[in-house]
This record gives structure tokens, C-alpha cells and sequence, in this order.
């Protein structure tokens, strides 16, 4: 995930402190992003300022099609004038109607409250974006894919190719058009396929997008991605040349025995414009037709599970140049005409993002190579290769451990086999690097080469390109490595769709591991436009009756039937995004599906206790303890879903939707009450089946009557402590556990769970060896060795929704309950036995870090709040008296003042800026002066 860009973002330490100014502006949460189809994209900005109270007083945004005309009012397609709010971050287009295949420039100006201080003008930023097709009805390319027919009797098997495990795939296609064009004016390629593509242009490759187009439902939507290619042009001949794989569209996809592959079709096909203004102003396009050429080429297998094989005996040199003689080849084959279901992306592509030096390299046989490159990730291998003879091959597989006998462990793979293959063709060097796959794996086993070196080769990252917005650090060694393990999980399963394992024969948007990590996901990246992307393909997996589904993009196999705690994400997910980005189109998107799920519950379950139409009821999955019963963890569900769609309802503005949903969750948490919820003085409180999981769900969802939260609260701590400490929960109550205890007063215990070293525990599989978190508390043990294979994998980012408490609980970077977009910040550190903790996050409004210490007797709290934000600091200490804030008392009004005080803390209520308390606070035990300084 790519570093955001300070694009003017203030440096506290510079000498000469700016006053308030937007940066990074975005339009629907990308930066310049080329070819949208929204007809009213939201402009966005942050804000950043080096001094205090520096908040924004009233913006105004202008759009013109040429930069020049931003300063002149009639030739402008949109201005907003000046629009009083102080808290806005951006506004919604809402000028002409915006034409196809035009770039748009805007620019924003925002006035400081200041507006007496001649030294804080207001201040603007500019930025643009470009429009694709206005509709698919613009469109005039068809589908092209290769006609195998005619060169079947010159694509026979080369010598030694029939001993090669193909799986029952076909090679890779190639496509080429030959055409004439000047330098000059513009080009732009619109580009999509039902499978995947690489494109090139006269030899050059096209964007850096991977396994594009993405994954989407084939039979409701297909991406299509724009790309600048004005400057590979040349003058006379030119060559679009492209490869397709099967993907996800043809390839093998999930675990499901009577359906492996062909989910929606049998093989890919192409469908591409290249759009060309002259100099003169003319227009010309190039479209996928009859008129381009096929053949097969030195892929002769591609597929996302089971990788990759090159014979380079196939190879047609300089067949994506001017000049190459295609006369052999076969004219493409028109498939279909229906391109309705074409839609520009809204997502920024998997690139590759990050690439690995192996840490070590063990000869396990004459030929035969184990590396390790030290990281679990998802990806490829990129392998140079010298003076192997004419069919000679290079075998890599993968794997994320080692057996017990130090060799690649592969069971836990199940069917997907995960290797790639080489075929040489002589020539003295080659590089080998898969297009069309990626796997889950931290070592690789190389077969069929004498020496192998560490310069030859590298582990090539790939995941959604989400920008990385956060980051945490602490005292602890072993905390820190959990952080990054949670990070590198999140790289590894945001592949396209939010995916379980990046190993197996699975990789499926699973809902519920979704809904349970957003809140992680949100604080370590920007995943907004991510999310929008993906809730469309969960609208597009609804069912007939209106529920939602267990995975999404939709997969014939899968359950359809929602399970609680699943299919709820179609609720959870736009809530939080809603409140992490405070963009009200997630909840205007997603409601008439919220609403339409708690209907489908509730048709089904007129009593009010979920008991029917429950899918396949996963319950709270891999909870290592005694399981919690179905029924609560469902009504739990049912509760909070229509809860959260009366709150969503309310937002919108629908009040007779958001009276009548308040109304079905009060009866649904009375419910809950009579039917599982005892009490009484001597034993306290129960909830049927007495787990971890059913009383954090209560809690956390506020299903309780008034009163006996505490009593909750104190029978959760006895059996977390009885365990251990430790959690006996799954994928559902995991999320909950440490938020939950901190909320109740028990932020010693999230401590103690955080710390724990022994399974279940976060830190067990770091002892371990793990690089990213497991998929179960106890994937492997010294005792046990590896669990069953059937349902074992070692980068699985469910376990690690623990990230969002390191963050808002550990550091304290978090925003109050009646907060969006961190309006409304709330910092509450929770020091525990830990010597220091800060965390930055760039938020939806601007930069907000929280970073504290224990040093000789005290602790320091340092705090910077965005523009337009302010912040309740609650400093933890139980001499209030002893807080100075920039070293002396605080100042009671102005920008902080004192707002509450208790025997263990003051809280005082901040404006924007940034602020550096200090208090008496014990030494962390067992600490010495030089273990509380910061590293």
C-alpha cells in the first residue's frame, strides 16, 4: 500500500508555520483519477494548518474544462460561490452536465475564521479530474476472444510439452491491431475484459494496473480502466497488442468440487477503444472488431489458483511492434455485442507495491533451492534465469511454512497448486515473472537449477493499491510485530475484493471477516474507494428476496442464504464507512438493501428470535471455547442490523423508516432480554450458554436493560480471567473482546489478552514464527503440529481486527460516538504496562497523531488536531493538579479547557493544533530510564 503524499501537509517542526490550507484533493476519494461515469463525483479536500483554532469559516469550489477558465466566471461549468460551513471537507458537483471523454480542472478556496488577521487569506488548491463514457450506450467495441480453429493443426504439443500438468487450461491468447496514426493531440484507451488482460502499446506496456480488470460479477457489471497513452504513440504504423487469461471469470475460482471453474464463462475475451484527437481536432477510434489477429503464445497456462507456465519456444518475438508479420494468424473471433454491463471503475487497480530480497537460500538437493524470503505475502516470484538449454524447465512452488522436516508445506493448499513453470528456449538469459497469478507464500521451492543466487530473484508484492493512511508503534517489541503482521494480513487479502486467504483454493469476499476487520482496515489505509467498489458487487449478490449473501462477487456453490453476522456486513459496512469518511452516498447506496434484509428477518422470524432463514449459520466461527448458542449470536445481529439501518434512516432523512426500524430494534432487543438474559443477586447475570461471545455481543450492540451493563460487564471479566486471561471467542467476538473491556472499565484485561504469549493468543504464532496473523489461534502447536489442512491458513486478517484497539485503544486516536469524519476527535490513551504508543492517522479532514511517554515520573501526551476538529484529551493520571499543557497549567477557555475531572484522569476539550500535556504517572514496571525513552 502506497505512502499518501504530504501535497503541503504542515511540518510542526518548520520554522515558518503555515496558515489554514486545503491539500490533497480528491474526487470520489481517488487522486486525478482517469475515467469516471459519476454524473455528480464528490470533490474532497483535507485541511492543515500549524496553528491553533485555525478553522475553516466557508469554502467555495469552481470547475472549468480548461485551467485558465477557473478565473474567469462565465466560462466555469460549476461554481458552488462562497458556501458558509465550517466543517465542510467537500461538496458534490452540481454544475452541467459533464461530457464524455473531457478533463475537468477544479480548484477550492476556503476562508480561515480568522477573517480580521490579514496574514491568513484564504487559501485555494487545484486539481482534476477526467470523465470515461457518460453510459454504455456510448460504447461501439465488441467482445473479442481467439478462434482456436484454424491453428489447432500448428499448435500441436512442442517436444516434452505432454508431460506438463496444464490442469486442463488453455494457453493464453494473444491479440494484436495494426493501424496508422500521427503524434500529436491526444490518445485515450478504454480497456476491459471478461477474464484478464495485459495491454501494450508498440511494445510498451499500458498502465501498471494487475489482474485487471478486477473481480466483479460478470453477469451484473464489468469494470473498464482508462489509460493516458498519448505519449506511446508514433507516427505511421502503430500496434495494440494484448494478452488474456482466464482469471477469475474462467479460470478456477473457490473450493466447490462440481464447479472449480468456468464460473461465468469458458474462455476470455477482450473489449477495448483507443479514442485519438488529432492536432486538427479530429477524432478517431480503433475498436475491438474482426480486424484484429490471434494466435496462442509462450503462456500456455494462466490461472489465479493453480499459477503460471511459460514455454519460451512459443514466444512470437516482436509481435506487439510495427513491422511483424501477422499474416499467419487468425482474425479474432466476435463474440458478443452487449457491452450494457461496461462501468468506469471506481477502485484504483492491484499494482505491484512492494518487492522482497530472499533472507535465505537452502540447497535441499542437487537442482533443488528453498527460499525464504522472510514475509508471508501475496504475490509472485520475479526469477532470472542464465544458460538453460532449449527445453529445459524451472519449477517454483509455494508454500507459507515448513514441515517438520524443513521441506515446503503445501497441505493447506488444498487443490490450489500454486506453482509456476519455465520452459527455456536457449537463449543465454531470461527473466521469469508470472502475469495472470499470485499466491500466498513466504518460501518458495525452485527445482531445475545448478545455482541459484539471491540477486536473481525477488518476492513481488501485489494487493488493491489503498493508499496507507495510518500507522502505529510501541514500546513492545512483540506488539509491534503484531502490528505489522496485522498490516501485511490486510496487503495480502485486499486483492480486487476484500478476500479471506490468499493461499488456497478459496480467496472469496467472505462478508463477515469484511464487516469484522473494516474498522482495522479503515485506520491502517484509505479503503473508501476500495469498499465502493465492493459494496456494489454485495448489492449486486443480493438475493431475489432481498438478502444478502455469505461472499461476494456472487459464486454458484456458495450458500446463498445469508448467515447472521455475514450477511449483517451489508449493513455494518456502510455504517462505518459512513462514519469514517462522512460521505452519505455510502448510506444512500445501501438502503433499500438494509432495509430489504431486516424486512427478509423478520418475515421469516415473526417472534422475533432468529431461528429461521439462517443460512449456513457459521455462528461464531473458530471460537476455540464453548460454542455460544445460534440463537443469540443471531437476534444479537438482527438487533444491531436494524438498529443501524434506523440510524442510516435517520442520516437520510427518512423518518418513517428510521421511526419504524428504532421500533423493530427495541422489540427485538426486549426479545433478546426475555429470552436469554437472566438475573439475580446471588449468581448476577447470564446470557444463555454463559460464553465470552454472547456477552460482548450484548454489550457492544447495547442490548441490555438499563442498569446491568456493569453486572455484563463483570461476568465477562470473570470469564476471561477463568481462561486464563484469555478469549475462548471466533471471528465475530474476537473484534469485540478488547473494545469492549476497555468500555467497561477493564482496559487492564485487553492488556493482559494483547500480552498473552500462550494459544489462543494474538502473540502465540509470533513466538512462532507467524509474519501474518493465523486463520486459527493454534494453526500449529509444538504439541500438535499442523491443524487439519482443510481449513488452515497462515494469512488470514479476521483474528487481526485487534489492530483497531492498538490504535483507538493503546495510542488513543479515536473519535466520539456521535462523531464523522473525526469531527469530533476523542483521545483516550490506555497506557497499560507499556512505555510508550503513538499512532497517525490521515483522516478523511487532515492529519490527527496521538503519541505519549512515561518518562522520570510522568507521562507526556502529545496530540494534533485537523482544521476544523476538535478533541476531548482525556490525560491520564491521578494527580490533575500535576497536568501542564506545554509546560504550564492549562489555560481554562480559549483553545482547551477543563471539562471533567475524575481520581484517575482530567479531560479538557481542545481545539484544532497541536497540544503537549504532562502529568505525574508511574514508571511502566519494571522500566528503567532508558526503557521509557522513545526509540
Amino acid at each position: 500500500m502506497s505512502r499518501p503524499s504530504p501535497q503541503h501537509a504542515p511540518d510542526p517542526r518548520s520554522p515558518h508555520p503555515r496558515s489554514l490550507h486545503p491539500y490533497d484533493l480528491r474526487c470520489d476519494h481517488r487522486t486525478t483519477p482517469l475515467g469516471i461515469d459519476d454524473p455528480a463525483p464528490l470533490l474532497s479536500w483535507r485541511l492543515a494548518s500549524d496553528r491553533r483554532a485555525d478553522d475553516p469559516a466557508a469554502y467555495r469550489v469552481r470547475v472549468a474544462a480548461h485551467p485558465d477558465d477557473l478565473d474567469h466566471d462565465s466560462r466555469l461549468c460549476w461554481d458552488s460561490g462562497r458556501v458558509e460551513d465550517p466543517h465542510a471537507i467537500g461538496a458534490r458537483y452540481a454544475g452541467r452536465q459533464l461530457k464524455s471523454h473531457t478533463r475537468y480542472h477544479w480548484q477550492v478556496t476556503v476562508w480561515p475564521a480568522r477573517a480580521t488577521d490579514t496574514a491568513v487569506a484564504p487559501r485555494q488548491a487545484v486539481s482534476w479530474f477526467e470523465t470515461a463514457f457518460a453510459g454504455a450506450r456510448s460504447w461501439r467495441a465488441s467482445w473479442i476472444g481467439h478462434d482456436p480453429r484454424p491453428i489447432d493443426v500448428v499448435d500441436a504439443p512442442t517436444e516434452g510439452e505432454h508431460a506438463l500438468d496444464d490442469h486442463g487450461l488453455a494457453p493464453c491468447p494473444l491479440l494484436r491491431r495494426s493501424f496508422h496514426a500521427a503524434r500529436g493531440g491526444r490518445a485515450r484507451l478504454y480497456v476491459s475484459a471478461r477474464g484478464l488482460y495485459e495491454i501494450r502499446l508498440n511494445g510498451l506496456r499500458v498502465g501498471d494496473a494487475e489482474l485487471a480488470p478486477g473481480w466483479t460479477d460478470y453477469t451484473r457489471r464489468i469494470q473498464y480502466q482508462t489509460y493516458d497513452v498519448t505519449e506511446s504513440l508514433r507516427d505511421g504504423e502503430n500496434v495494440l497488442a494484448a494478452t488474456l487469461a482466464d482469471g477469475w471469470w474462467s479460470g478456477f475460482v473457490g473450493f466447490f468440487p462440481r464447479r472449480a471453474g468456468t464460473h461465468y464463462g469458458t474462455s476470455p475475451q477482450l473489449i477495448a477503444e483507443l479514442h485519438l484527437t488529432g492536432a486538427d481536432g479530429r477524432e478517431s477510434r480503433i475498436l475491438t472488431d474482426r480486424a484484429w489477429r490471434t494466435h496462442t503464445g509462450p503462456v500456455r497456462h494462466a490461472d489465479l489458483l493453480m499459477g503460471e507456465r511459460h514455454d519460451l519456444r512459443r514466444a512470437h518475438d516482436g509481435w506487439d511492434l510495427p513491422g511483424f508479420d501477422a499474416s499467419g494468424w487468425t482474425p479474432a473471433l466476435v463474440t458478443d455485442t452487449d457491452r450494457t454491463l461496461l462501468t468506469a471503475s471506481v477502485d484504483e487497480p492491484v499494482r505491484t507495491t512492494a518487492e522482497l530480497r530472499p533472507r535465505s537460500i537452502t540447497r535441499l538437493s542437487p537442482g533443488v533451492h528453498l527460499v525464504d524470503f522472510g514475509q508471508n505475502l501475496a504475490g509472485r516470484v520475479r526469477l532470472r534465469v542464465r544458460s538453460l538449454a532449449s527445453g529445459e524447465r524451472v519449477v517454483i512452488r509455494h508454500g507459507e511454512a515448513l514441515d517438520d522436516q524443513g521441506r515446503l508445506y503445501t497441505a493447506n493448499l488444498r487443490t490450489a497448486a500454486a506453482t509456476d513453470v519455465l520452459v527455456s528456449d536457449g537463449r543465454e538469459q531470461a527473466v521469469f515473472e508470472p502475469r495472470f497469478t499470485y499466491h500466498g507464500f513466504r518460501y518458495a521451492e525452485i527445482s531445475g537449477l545448478g545455482r541459484l543466487h539471491a540477486s536473481d530473484l525477488a518476492a513481488v508484492a501485489l494487493h488493491s493499491d489503498t493508499p496507507w493512511a495510518g500507522t502505529f508503534d510501541c514500546s513492545d517489541p512483540d506488539v509491534q510485530r503484531l502490528y505489522e503482521c496485522v498490516a501485511w494480513g490486510q496487503r495480502s487479502n485486499f486483492v480486487s475484493v476484500p478476500t479471506d486467504c490468499p493461499q488456497r483454493d478459496e480467496r472469496l469476499g467472505w462478508l463477515a471477516d469484511a464487516q469484522v476487520f473494516l474498522p482495522t482496515a479503515a485506520l491502517n489505509a484509505d479503503v473508501a474507494a476500495f469498499f465502493t467498489k465492493w459494496l456494489r458487487d454485495v448489492d449486486d449478490a443480493r438475493t431475489p428476496d432481498g438478502g444478502f449473501t455469505n461472499v461476494a462477487p456472487r459464486l454458484a456453490g456458495v450458500a446463498d442464504e445469508g448467515a447472521p453476522g455475514w450477511a449483517d456486513a451489508g449493513v455494518i459496512i456502510p455504517w462505518h464507512l459512513y462514519r469514517t469518511y462522512d460521505d452519505v452516498r455510502f448510506l444512500a447506496r445501501a438502503l433499500p438493501g438494509m432495509c430489504a434484509w431486516i424486512d427478509l428477518v423478520h418475515r421469516h422470524n415473526p417472534d422475533l428470535i432468529w431461528r429461521e432463514r439462517v443460512g449456513p449459520h457459521f455462528s461464531d466461527w473458530l471460537a476455540p471455547g464453548a460454542p455460544t448458542p445460534r440463537e443469540v449470536v443471531a437476534t444479537a445481529y438482527f438487533a444491531h442490523s436494524a438498529r443501524l439501518t434506523a440510524k442510516a434512516a435517520a442520516v437520510l432523512g427518512h423518518a418513517e423508516t428510521a421511526a419504524a426500524s428504532h421500533r423493530l430494534a427495541d422489540d427485538v432487543r426486549r426479545a433478546f432480554v426475555e429470552h436469554f438474559v437472566t438475573y439475580d443477586a446471588d449468581s448476577g447475570l447470564r446470557i444463555a450458554g454463559d460464553t465470552q461471545t454472547g456477552l460482548l455481543l450484548a454489550l457492544a450492540f447495547d442490548l441490555l436493560p438499563p442498569g446491568r451493563a456493569e453486572a455484563a460487564a463483570h461476568r465477562l471479566a470473570e470469564l476471561v480471567e477463568k481462561a486464563g486471561p484469555a478469549l475462548q471467542t471466533g471471528f465475530l467476538g474476537v473484534a469485540l473482546a478488547a473494545p469492549v473491556l476497555h468500555a467497561h472499565g477493564r482496559a487492564d484485561l485487553a492488556h493482559a489478552l494483547l500480552r498473552r504469549t500462550e494459544a489462543p493468543s494474538w502473540l502465540f504464532p509470533l513466538r512462532h514464527g507467524a509474519t501474518t496473523v493465523w486463520e486459527r489461534w493454534d494453526g500449529w502447536t509444538p504439541e500438535t503440529g499442523f491443524r487439519a489442512p482443510s481449513m488452515n491458513s497462515f494469512n488470514h486478517y479476521a483474528l487481526g481486527s485487534i489492530g483497531e484497539w492498538l490504535y483507538r485503544g493503546v495510542a488513543g486516536l479515536d473519535q466520539s460516538a456521535d462523531s464523522t469524519g473525526y469531527r469530533r476527535l476523542s483521545i483516550r490513551p490506555e497506557p497499560g504496562d507499556l512505555a510508550h504508543a503513538g499512532a497517525h492517522y490521515t483522516s478523511v479532514r487532515g492529519a490527527v497523531s496521538v503519541r505519549w511517554r512515561r518518562r522520570d515520573g510522568r507521562i507526556e501526551l502529545s496530540v494534533q488536531v485537523p482544521p476544523g476538529a476538535s478533541a476531548d484529551v482525556r490525560v491520564p493520571t491521578a494527580d490533575p493538579a500535576s497536568i501542564l499543557e506545554s509546560g504550564a497549567p492549562p489555560a481554562d477557555g480559549g483553545c482547551v479547557e477543563l471539562i471533567a475531572t475524575a481520581a484517575d484522569h482530567a479531560v479538557y476539550r481542545v481545539a484544532s493544533g497541536a497540544y503537549r500535556f504532562t502529568a505525574a504517572f508511574p514508571p511502566a514496571p519494571g522500566a528503567g530510564p532508558q526503557e521509557e525513552e522513545t526509540p
